[in-house]
């Protein structure tokens, strides 16, 4: 037995006036001292005002937040008793408030310890609402939750079914500041996530439909949102390819490389989407080669995209093409190298990566599963920028 797992999805020109309809007394708002900054909180707090509904902020959640912030939530959450939690901001932000009213219903847990073999039941407390401004790591269409451990420098990932949000809304007002440089790295989160979640192993047809139409969406519009982030088309497609491939991935998993460029990212402090958009051409290679399954997917995307047609390798092969020149042309790195990652440092630290990626679940739902050689050849190869050849 499967299930298709999403919120309620409020999208488009003034998504925000969903708030109008929104009934409760009060509540707690989870996101950062920059999205507070850049008045990102204003036109939300303004919709609550005028409902009455009373609100407190709780700002403390930074890149990639830790279980020392997710505390520090838990008892600021405690301590008011809302009927809603929202998160407003990027991944981090979503992510924070999803383990935050885990600990409104569980206040006794530890952050770590936050599981699918829990039972919260958090909703006789509080309802879920997450109102992203990037277009990127789709976590308010899922019900993961990636949190750090500062003391051991691991990200860790967690979650449960139960925190998949109520209601998401995607308001372009929310997204038009964003500068070019976290559009480029949020909008190679999404085609990861996007050509992931349709490759999975774990994949069934439910999951295929998002995950095309978000690869799609992001071939066609990523670079106009790069360039011009007053596109309003641009944003609001990109807005709705975040959220889909989330839909994606979300109910299917990501890949192998998420669990190669979270290593990368936790041992070198690159950027999550950065990373895993890196690391994306190289593994969709090593699976190329090595499973006619997957080729046959890649060649199906490259298809309904209109990059590629004839034989199924060949369009496999211009699908990653495609993948490396939207990298280049809004400025992502193609190689380890370019991330401006010392190389001895680097392969010091390759037992270290090859670790860490072994242990990530994603590293076991693609059709061809790596083994320690051949992950510190993919290591290797997408430090000096080398297509993979095996």
């Amino acid at each position: 037995m499967w299930n298709f797992a999403c919120p309620l999805v409020v999208y488009g020109d003034n998504a925000l006036d969903y708030l109008a309809q929104v009934k409760g007394k009060k509540a707690f708002i989870v996101t950062d001292k920059n999205i507070v900054k850049l008045g990102l909180i204003k036109p939300v707090t303004d919709q609550l005002d005028a409902k009455n509904i009373k609100w407190q902020i709780f700002d403390e959640v930074e890149p990639e937040p830790s279980l020392e912030t997710i505390k520090k939530g838990g008892i600021a959450v405690g301590k008011y008793q809302p009927d809603w939690v929202i998160g407003i901001g990027g991944g981090s932000c979503m992510d924070a408030a999803k383990a935050i009213i885990l600990l409104l219903a569980r206040p006794e847990l530890e952050p770590e310890a936050l599981s699918v073999l829990e039972e919260f039941n958090f909703r006789e407390k509080a309802r879920l609402m997450v109102i992203p401004t990037t277009s990127g790591t789709g976590s308010e269409a899922t019900w993961a939750i990636v949190l750090t451990d500062t003391k051991d420098n691991r990200k860790l990932g967690l979650g449960t079914p139960e925190v998949m949000p109520d209601v998401a809304i995607l308001d372009p007002v929310m997204v038009m500041g964003m500068p070019p440089k976290i559009t480029a790295d949020t909008g190679m989160d999404v085609i990861c996530h996007a050509i992931e979640g349709y490759t999975s192993a774990w994949g069934t047809s439910m999951t295929l439909g998002p995950g095309l139409i978000a690869t799609r969406l992001t071939l066609e519009y990523l670079v106009r949102a790069y360039k011009d982030g007053g596109d309003l088309e641009a944003r609001k497609e990109m807005m709705n390819a975040a959220t889909m491939g989330g839909m994606s991935f979300g109910n299917s998993m990501a890949g192998l490389g998420h669990s190669t460029g979270h290593a990368l990212g936790a041992l070198f402090h690159v950027p999550h989407g950065r990373a895993v958009g890196l690391f994306l051409p190289y593994t969709m290679e090593y699976l190329m080669n090595g499973s006619e399954e997957t080729t046959i997917k890649y060649a199906e995307m490259a298809r309904y995209c209109r990059v590629a047609s004839g034989s199924d390798k060949e369009c496999a092969k211009t699908l990653i093409a495609r993948v490396r020149a939207l990298a280049k042309e809004i400025g992502q790195p193609l190689s380890v190298k370019d991330c401006g990652v010392d190389k001895g440092k680097y392969e010091k630290e390759i037992p270290a990566l090859i670790e860490r990626a072994l242990n990530e679940v994603m590293t076991m739902t693609v059709t061809r599963i790596p083994g320690e050689e051949d992950l510190g050849k993919i290591f290797n190869y997408a430090y000096a920028g080398k297509s993979i050849d095996f």
